[in-house]
């Protein structure tokens, strides 16, 4: 029986991975994609349910023991828990009437040489040969198996904390401007958000706004779909993403669906709706989304936080909606931590612990993340 479920569920991932959609009309691609990964959702669980029900035809529902009533409770609870939190974020967010997005005063930006940063010209060869391979190789077909991928499987569980330090093994090969380590990036992104007295929300996101980078220890191919500047795929590539000469070695680039200015997408349909390259932004982003009670501002910060043609360069404007608009600022809000943070001071990560413990649990219900 359990070889029988096997088999059919390796055909369904099969067909899957066979699916066309190339005939699709414009701006239907990932309603598309969602649709076909749900239905493959559903019937692996129905067929999870069906052996589950053999294994235990003995079962009855007079049985369940005291405890098991008591996890049942305690289940509900931690859900209204979680969804009184949620409202308290939005009812803080709101009142603040955007007092946070205000960086004028900011203690960070007083003290930096923004010409130093994100100098392309001066990087080492490795930033360039990272950015050739990305370029190459996130096209519309990979983006869509790597969405199937990570709706349908479960990779690991572990503390957030503990994600953070598993970072530590990884040396961002796109990043022009540190040679440190991912938790000591965390940290300096964080304690600049903190000492700019912004809300813990925020202080949160800049601790684990990189966290996606994990994927680079599970399902990458490389450093190339997990890191780096992020654009949309499906549509013309802009000429204000970095090493734009890289693309012409991409199979979309030559793509009559692809290589027009809207592609797939029709104009203003909104970025919630546009494929962006599969990498560390999107994979946090689809994480923190189900599994935290971060407000809808930090996870527009998580998701877009890599995409500088569109914040920083202005690119891609034709296809936001009036949402993206509010999206944009709370970015560029964000950004200049991302970015001017990075120095060589370097903080004591068993100091600073014990502060960031706490704001982890307070966002992060579960005490293991399923990543």
């Amino acid at each position: 029986m359990l070889n029988e479920i096997t088999d059919r569920i390796e055909k369904l991932e099969h067909d899957h991975k066979q699916l066309k959609y190339q005939n699709l009309e414009n701006n239907k691609l990932p309603e598309k994609i969602d649709e076909d990964i749900q239905r493959l959702n559903r019937l692996k669980f129905r067929i999870q349910n069906k052996v589950e029900n053999e294994q235990n035809t003995n079962f009855k529902t007079a049985e369940i023991k005291e405890n098991d009533v008591d996890d049942l409770k305690d289940t509900r609870r931690i859900k209204k828990e979680k969804k009184d939190k949620s409202l308290d974020i939005k009812n803080e967010t709101e009142n603040e009437s955007g007092q946070w997005m205000d960086n004028s005063k900011s203690v960070l930006l007083k003290g930096v040489n923004q010409d130093q940063f994100r100098r392309y010209e001066l990087a080492y060869d490795r930033v360039k040969d990272f950015y050739r391979q990305q370029h190459e190789k996130q096209t519309v077909a990979y983006n869509i198996q790597a969405r199937i991928n990570f709706k349908t499987k479960v990779r690991d569980r572990m503390s957030v904390w503990d994600a953070l330090v598993k970072l530590n093994k990884l040396l961002d090969e796109s990043d022009p401007d540190t040679e440190l380590s991912q938790i000591d990036h965390a940290l300096q992104t964080a304690e600049a958000i903190r000492r700019d007295k912004k809300p813990r929300w925020f202080q949160c996101v800049g601790l684990i706004h990189d966290l996606g980078k994990l994927l680079y220890f599970y399902d990458a191919q490389g450093q190339w779909d997990v890191v780096g500047d992020t654009f949309p795929v499906g549509c013309r590539f802009s000429k204000n993403i970095i090493y734009y000469d890289y693309f012409k070695e991409n199979p979309d680039y030559k793509n009559p669906l692809y290589n027009t200015k809207y592609g797939i997408y029709s104009p203003h349909c909104g970025l919630k709706n546009v494929m962006l390259s599969w990498g560390h932004d999107e994979y946090m982003y689809n994480l923190a989304k189900e599994q935290s009670i971060l407000p809808p501002e930090g996870l527009a910060m998580i998701r877009y936080h890599s995409f500088y043609p569109w914040h920083r360069e202005g690119a891609y404007k034709y296809l936001m909606s009036e949402e993206d608009k509010k999206s944009l600022k709370i970015v560029q809000t964000f950004n200049p931590y991302d970015l001017y943070s990075k120095s060589d001071i370097r903080y004591s990560v068993d100091e600073l612990k014990p502060y960031y413990l706490e704001l982890i649990d307070e966002f992060f219900p579960n005490k293991l993340v399923e990543f």
